[in-house]
């Protein structure tokens, strides 16, 4: 049995590596446009910030590791071409230019994303960067070393972490948004106004619910950011306005979603037989809503490409969904969230209350107990919990996984408020924080 897999970070390398596993016989061949696979880049911003010092110990894998699993993996090598009916895939060896054309009995498309890059007026100018793979991470560092004046455009997760990181290292920064406030698709603005708090006690420039409308340079480099609402100066401009699915390759041949996401059954199968998709390339079934939703995150990626593996054979293990469970430590806040905002509740259209709790982790008696604020959403008048949302000093970021596990299992907020939790005084209090939630919603 022939298997092609397209592109090989997160979800490929998940697939690939049990896929040789569980199939030893199965004859695997990974195509891969970069140099590199299995890139964490989630972890750009802590190399940016000197915590990661070696770049290369973001990687998980090698080529190397999946040749000793029987793997043939064609680096530098991307696919132009497939076609589904015929079961062919042309490629090209993007350094000596040749191409070749190959045939699968099955097809596993785990192509990723790409960042939105807008057309804009200046963007061909120099240091005007991306931030998404391994080549990204070194250019921003190497760029960053000689800027003085940083934009980063984008308030989401990796935006947040590198105004973090250039702060940190002394940059001046500014931080664009068009929304009015950071880190909105995650986090209510409680716990968003905090944060911004500390970035304005920093000195972070917050140009927010403003629209960059073009850049302005000096021998042809960027100098300045023009938004809607003003200019800033800038030395270097760092991207991180959200990614779209790399899907072209299958367009018109496979069920998507408007954006280009590929659609798959709980089993990871796309429209067309003997093509399975994972990943970054695909849209993720959101449990808070019951449907199909773009939420590249990398726990999806290596579910769903585990997953394909699994199911390759043959239908056997389902995907449970997804509730876009993430986390993020800005200064000493430990913040996680899961399932929907009250923001984003409101604007599906949802009848929903919050219950946010505010306390001490654990008795006042001990030596020390930290703050934390706690936010629960949940549905009218079914009670269904929909979203959560902790920030605290203290590392309490494993509730929101509880929480998640709530959502998925489809919980109510009167459920909650008498789950068995354990107490003592190190950890919780007698209520544990996730107990009073449900309380207050009674």
């Amino acid at each position: 049995m022939k298997i092609a897999v397209i592109g090989c970070t997160h979800a490929g390398t998940a697939a690939i590596v049990n896929i040789a596993k569980l199939h030893p016989q199965a004859q695997i061949t990974v195509y891969e446009k970069n140099d590199n696979i299995s890139f964490l880049s989630c972890g750009i911003a802590l190399h940016v910030g000197g915590v990661v010092k070696d770049a290369e110990q973001l990687f998980y894998a090698t080529p190397d590791q999946l040749k000793d699993m029987g793997v043939t993996t064609h680096m530098r090598h991307e696919v132009m071409n497939v076609d589904t009916d015929a079961r062919t895939l042309q490629a090209r060896n993007l350094v000596t230019g040749e191409e070749i054309t190959d045939t699968y009995d099955k097809l596993v498309v785990t192509t990723g994303s790409w960042p939105i890059i807008p057309k804009l007026e200046g963007m061909d100018l120099d240091n005007i960067v991306l931030c998404k793979n391994y080549n990204h991470a070194q250019t921003i560092v190497e760029k960053a070393r000689d800027a003085q004046r940083i934009t980063v455009i984008g308030a989401g997760y990796i935006g947040i972490e590198l105004v973090e990181a250039f702060e940190m290292s002394g940059k001046q920064v500014t931080l664009i948004d068009t929304a009015d406030r950071i880190l909105s698709k995650y986090l209510d603005r409680e716990l968003t106004d905090t944060l911004e708090d500390e970035f304005t006690v920093k000195n972070v420039k917050l140009a927010l619910n403003q629209t960059v409308t073009g850049f302005i340079g000096e021998q042809g480099r960027v100098r300045k950011v023009v938004t809607t609402a003003g200019e800033y100066e800038a030395d270097l401009v760092v991207l991180c306005i959200g990614f779209r699915p790399n899907t072209a390759l299958l367009q018109g041949q496979v069920d998507m979603l408007p954006n280009g996401a590929i659609l798959v059954d709980e089993y990871m199968r796309t429209s067309k037989t003997d093509v399975y998709a994972a990943g970054d390339s695909c849209a993720v079934f959101y449990n808070p809503t019951q449907e199909h939703a773009y939420i590249p995150l990398a726990t999806n990626a290596v579910r769903m490409g585990t997953l394909i593996a699994r199911n390759l054979m043959g239908p056997k293990v389902k995907y449970l969904g997804t509730q876009g469970t993430s986390g993020i430590k800005i200064y000493d806040h430990n913040i996680a969230s899961t399932g929907m905002t009250e923001g984003a509740a409101i604007a599906a259209g949802k009848n929903v209350k919050t219950i946010t709790i505010h306390d001490t982790y654990r008795p006042e008696f001990m030596p020390t107990a930290e703050a934390l604020t706690l936010t629960v959403v949940y549905e009218e008048p079914t009670g269904r919990i929909l979203g959560a949302q902790v920030m605290s000093k203290v590392d309490l970021t494993q509730s929101i996984n509880t929480l998640s596990v709530c959502i998925q299992n489809g919980m109510t907020t009167d459920e909650l408020a008498f789950v068995d939790f354990f107490f003592q005084p190190h950890y919780n209090k007698p209520w544990n924080f996730l107990n009073q939630a449900g309380l207050q919603a009674l």
